[in-house]
């Protein structure tokens, strides 16, 4: 089986790709977000690419121009702002209403965006994210001082993912916490105001390479992830999780696919200080890794793909 696997989003497909059977022949057709790049250059490579399958992430350009191109079968896999926010976007969202219907099968990362994609079309699936075993795997805690190492993980954006709320927070246990924060995101700058005006500190850290970022989590006591809108386990949290850390995020309970995931509705400052200090002990930890090993296992999502892409194939679709 040859499959064609377009564009990424979190190293989603990337990963996808590793764990593939030794079967499966996969040509990622990756792209920066350059003019020229995510343009012709993608539209040339996609139009000479030939295979028995399409995997496209992101439901916007890169979909389109591989259903205009008669790339079939063709998966849309739905990564997030595409389907929650760009179709309600001029000019994105007649681009992602006519890939949700046009492609052969639509799977999503994470239960929100389920219920939107369905309205387009009835394949709609969701499927967890793999995390990479390779880069991302636990490493013991160093004990350092009395103070829980805090890191801000998640992209600053304070509608979607509430950073404002995890400043509030941390400014009420500010003597049991040493903070970090990677500074990217919309409100990256905005937060660190806030916490200034809070008189709380923050150690500033930069985005890195990918592969890198494990460092980040060993170096870490407690994660805090996205406090937003509540519906999604992004790979932030689940590369945290995999390297041995406990990961405060808001998960809503409102996603049957969620309900065995141990941390359910923390959204408050409140609740989000009380959770900090209690991720001391590795209870919480242990029942988020348990978590991950059982709905994000190698296994059981490569297993889903395999037969997903062999069904469309043999449907001749």
């Amino acid at each position: 089986m040859r499959v064609v696997m377009v564009n990424d989003c979190a190293y989603v497909g990337e990963t996808l790709v590793k764990y593939f059977p030794a079967d499966v022949e996969a040509v990622h057709l990756k792209r920066s977000r350059g003019f020229w790049d995510k343009t012709f250059r993608i539209a040339w490579r996609v139009l000479r690419a030939n295979a028995d399958l399409y995997h496209v992430h992101y439901l916007l350009q890169d979909c389109y121009i591989a259903l205009k191109f008669g790339k079939r079968p063709i998966i849309g896999h739905a990564h997030g702002s595409d389907v929650r926010d760009s179709i309600r976007q001029f000019p994105w969202s007649r681009i992602v209403r006519h890939n949700l219907e046009k492609c052969d099968k639509i799977v999503v990362s994470t239960p929100n965006l389920l219920k939107t994609a369905k309205e387009y079309n009835a394949s709609a699936e969701y499927i967890p994210n793999l995390v990479d075993e390779s880069i991302f795997y636990p490493r013991a805690r160093e004990k350092v001082e009395n103070k829980i190492r805090v890191l801000i993980a998640g992209a600053s954006d304070w509608n979607v993912k509430g950073t404002d709320k995890i400043i509030k927070a941390l400014k009420r246990v500010e003597k049991d916490v040493d903070i970090s924060m990677i500074k990217y995101g919309v409100d990256s700058d905005k937060t660190l105001r806030l916490a200034k005006t809070f008189g709380l500190h923050v150690n500033v850290l930069f985005p890195v390479p990918h592969i890198d970022m494990c460092e980040y989590y060993w170096g870490a006591d407690t994660i805090i992830g996205a406090i937003g809108i509540g519906g999604a386990l992004g790979m932030v949290v689940l590369e945290a999780i995999a390297c041995g850390r406990p990961v405060i995020t808001r998960v809503s309970s409102e996603f049957s696919e969620y309900e065995a995931f141990p941390l359910l509705d923390i959204s408050t400052p409140e609740e989000i200080a009380d959770t900090v200090l209690s991720s001391r002990d590795e209870e919480l930890w242990k029942k988020e890794h348990e978590y991950l090993r059982d709905y994000h296992s190698q296994e059981r999502v490569t297993k889903r793909f395999m037969k997903i892409y062999n069904d469309l194939i043999k449907e001749g679709k």
